[in-house]
């Protein structure tokens, strides 16, 4: 989601404990945890609670496919190498060079 690797983590951690002092770290890192985990439920619970209000017809919705991102690359672009379209047609060699009118320009 954020695509942080492990020496952006390491910075940060470095930053947290010259910031935080590593007597005030735990507490705020607990503090973080808890934050995150009602977050979490908060955004399960909303969920259900969509899937339940739309009904039966729903239910296998997924609210990332919501996402306009996700949406135009799951219809419009998967599949575009697999198949070949159906209305291109094949480029002809060309025979004689095309007309050229003298007056147009």
């Amino acid at each position: 989601m954020f695509d942080i690797g492990f020496p952006e983590l390491l910075v940060i951690g470095l930053v947290a404990i010259v910031v935080f002092g590593p007597d005030r770290l735990p507490e705020f890192v607990r503090t973080a945890a808890r934050l995150l985990n009602q977050v979490r439920g908060m955004a399960a619970k909303a969920q259900k609670e969509l899937r339940d209000e739309l009904g039966p017809e729903f239910a296998d919705l997924d609210v990332r496919d919501l996402d306009p991102r996700s949406f135009v690359r799951k219809h419009l672009l998967d599949g575009m190498d697999d198949e070949p379209a159906a209305n291109v047609v094949p480029k002809k060699p060309l025979a004689e060079p095309a007309p050229y009118d003298q007056e147009a320009t």
